[in-house]
């Protein structure tokens, strides 16, 4: 059964390649949902809605949970896909965005594939092992993290209003000086997907949803790094990682204590204000 998931991520993930290079760079209309920062197009929705038709065609038996349109079905499959992970930059015409597909049964992820059209890497991963067009993901060890390469969008205008201004650059400042470079390039998928292949050390992320790092948690953990889930305040601690909404990605064999050590300061703080918040309204109650 996971041999036929992973083909099915797979072919999921390739599936809307060509009509989304076609658009990419050629100028198109952006809708918003949540704010400004948070753009869609009809690219992303037809993407979404032709990965959702072939995997019900290959695995009667889904749910499908997509960016766009929400879930489907009731299946034992569950699926969770976005299918353009870096929207912002698809629309604007910069060269880091992906399509992303993950499987899970009985809260396990089991089977993903994650598809940067524009280099033509496919990312893959199943029990089995983690994969980068068909070649086996098994990078190098990490560099120190005085010497380390961080992805991180943090901090952005949500993390101004939940953490404060003066802190949230407080903690980006402490990162700066912390690594040799921070990067921001706007897929938390393909982002992760870079850590699991070596070309970045670590990764954070304060924000995401299940379809953003479902299918980037099984390539990490199966090229040999690390996910680290933050609760954030959001959910509970025993939840499955992939639900979670917050992350540290670490590559095979790195260890950075100040990274881990900030993302999780950025949690407890969070956690810790939402606990006051609910037991504020329970005394209202």
């Amino acid at each position: 059964m996971t041999d036929r998931l992973l083909r099915t991520a797979i072919a999921a993930a390739l599936l809307p390649a060509p009509a989304l290079l076609a658009a990419f760079r050629q100028g198109m209309a952006v809708d918003y949902k949540r704010d400004r920062h948070d753009p869609v197009t009809v690219h992303d929705r037809r993407a979404e809605a032709v990965i959702r038709d072939l995997i019900f065609r290959e695995v009667p038996d889904s749910t499908f949970m997509g960016e766009e349109g929400g879930t489907t079905g009731t299946g034992q499959v569950k699926w969770f896909v976005d299918p353009i992970d870096g929207t912002s930059n698809f629309a604007a015409g910069i060269a880091f965005w992906c399509t992303s597909v993950g499987a899970v049964v009985d809260d396990k992820v089991v089977a993903a594939a994650i598809h940067d059209p524009v280099s033509g890497a496919i990312f893959s991963a199943s029990g089995a092992g983690a994969w980068l067009n068909d070649q086996p993901l098994a990078p190098a060890h990490a560099s120190a993290e005085p010497h380390a390469t961080l992805i991180t969008g943090y901090p952005v205008a949500r993390d101004f209003a939940l953490d404060g201004r003066d802190v949230a650059l407080s903690r980006f400042g402490r990162l700066v000086e912390t690594v040799a470079t921070v990067r921001r390039p706007g897929s938390a998928a393909l982002s992760i997907a870079h850590v699991a292949a070596g070309w970045a050390d670590a990764a954070l992320g304060f924000s995401v949803n299940p379809w953003d790092v479902t299918a980037a948690s099984l390539i990490l953990q199966r090229s040999g790094g690390r996910y680290l889930p933050l609760t954030l305040g959001k959910c509970a601690a025993d939840a499955p990682a992939h639900m979670q909404p917050g992350y540290v990605a670490l590559r095979r064999g790195a260890d950075h204590p100040t990274v881990v050590a900030i993302a999780e300061e950025i949690s407890a703080e969070r956690s810790q204000r939402m606990n006051r918040i609910l037991e504020t309204e329970g005394l209202r109650a």
